[in-house]
């Protein structure tokens, strides 16, 4: 048996991108409640945010999105672990604008360990493409209003503030921003 050329080794080690099923409910739930906590654990009181997780990130909440037609969930592995997901479907952020067809990415989730070598934006990427699948679309997203890194990679990906609400964790309520992108910018996009 011959050994793995330095090309092939990196290959078996880079995380990669696929669509979620209906088995990986419970890792996708597990690297959700695990990524929510690392980044915004701490703005909460304990109870309410282990209401809000248990909620949030059901087991049973997924699979429903897995199952309806019209959202779409792809999951980062490395080595066989979920390290990510991204989520998309229809809009249903509070804006007047929001139109019946509007696109939105409702999560993008990557562990900390696994950020900044640029799998979450292979997840973006990814989540886009199939948001712009039937044709160009508006495409709508919500971010928490201190968020930066997040905002910088939307803004580098032409989504453009455009509002914001209160997003509701307990008894907090964060100041979160509504990002919009045009389906006149997504048409006129170079290919």
């Amino acid at each position: 048996m011959s050994a793995l050329s330095q090309t092939e080794a990196q290959a078996l080690q880079e995380p990669i991108l696929r669509r979620a099923t209906p088995a990986d409910v419970e890792a996708l739930a597990a690297v959700g409640v695990a990524t929510f906590s690392e980044t915004f654990g701490h703005l909460y009181p304990p109870q309410d945010l282990a209401h809000f997780l248990a909620e949030a990130h059901a087991p049973a909440r997924l699979q429903a999105d897995l199952a309806d037609p019209q959202m779409a969930v792809w999951l980062a592995e490395a080595a066989g672990e979920t390290i990510g997901y991204a989520l998309a479907g229809p809009c249903d952020l509070p804006h007047p604008h929001v139109a019946p067809g509007d696109g939105e990415l409702k999560r993008l989730y990557l562990l900390g360990r696994a950020q900044r070598g640029g799998l979450g934006g292979r997840l973006f990427t990814t989540a886009m493409a199939w948001l712009q699948k039937d044709g160009p679309r508006t495409v709508w997203i919500g971010v928490w209003s201190e968020n930066l890194g997040a905002q910088r990679l939307y803004g580098r990906h032409g989504f453009l503030r455009c509002g914001e609400y209160g997003f509701r964790v307990g008894q907090t309520v964060d100041r979160e921003f509504i990002l919009r992108r045009s389906a006149e910018s997504f048409s006129n996009a170079a290919p």
